[in-house]
């Protein structure tokens, strides 16, 4: 038997409306998890320095299910774009 995808209502705290900006990512798994860091790098700093802005923790089928939307996600904005 399929199983029915469910319908969220995402609820945003109004300090985290604004977001935040990342240029440059991490990923890191263990046995257990996956952690991804959103990271700034600063510009023209005498040695490369990335800010974590912000970082996820999730299981392996979280870190799977994340990868899928989000190439879903990017596939149907380049197809818009080709409109």
């Amino acid at each position: 038997m399929a199983e029915e995808k469910k319908k969220y209502k995402v609820k945003l705290p109004e300090d985290k409306e604004e977001g935040v900006y990342a240029n440059a990512a991490s990923v890191h798994f263990n046995s257990n998890e996956c952690v991804v860091d959103m990271a700034y790098v600063i510009p023209n700093a005498s040695e490369p320095i990335l800010k974590v802005v912000s970082r996820v923790n999730m299981s392996h089928k979280t870190a799977e299910s994340f990868l899928k939307i989000l190439s879903n996600a990017i596939l149907d904005y380049k197809n818009k774009q080709k409109e």
